[in-house]
């Protein structure tokens, strides 16, 4: 974990909050990452047509494993829980592939806070689909999100 805080004490976090898809999955990954703090997300995606987690959340959730030396639970196709315990965030070089059309720029949103933070460089290799409908195109990670990291000095 980066903080190099650890607690035993998992936190539960209903995934059908808010507008009940991926980003509570993913902003929990995240901020788990960076704080070391473990969870259990119940109803993952219940609001969607297709409950559970998806091709593109499952490479978020291994993505934020590996980065992390994290313990998973529930990390399957259509599951709609997960428990997720982070260790020490890693710096490496790192490539991930959605498999599917699904969002690449998802997964980097998963795990780019807690590499950030890291001791060290890393290098990510994403494979999947930039241009998705509700997700972060590549155009505005690089002409938007990625120059305001530069600015905060990474």
């Amino acid at each position: 974990m980066a903080s190099g805080r650890k607690t035993d004490a998992m936190i539960t976090i209903d995934g059908s909050e808010g507008e009940g898809g991926g980003q509570i999955l993913r902003t929990s990954l995240a901020l788990s990452l960076v704080t070391g703090q473990p969870f259990r997300m119940e109803r993952i995606r219940t609001k969607r047509q297709k409950p559970g987690l998806l091709r593109q959340h499952l490479t978020a959730v291994e993505a934020a494993k590996t980065v992390g030396c994290a313990e998973v639970a529930g990390a399957d196709m259509n599951s709609q829980t997960l428990e997720f315990r982070p260790e020490l965030v890693t710096p490496g070089n790192y490539r991930f592939a959605v498999g599917t059309a699904g969002s690449a720029t998802l997964v980097l949103q998963t795990v780019l806070p807690s590499l950030l933070t890291a001791s060290a460089t890393s290098t990510l290799t994403l494979e999947g689909g930039t241009h998705n409908p509700l997700a972060p195109p590549f155009d505005f990670l690089a002409r938007s999100f990625m120059p305001l990291i530069h600015r905060m000095g990474r």
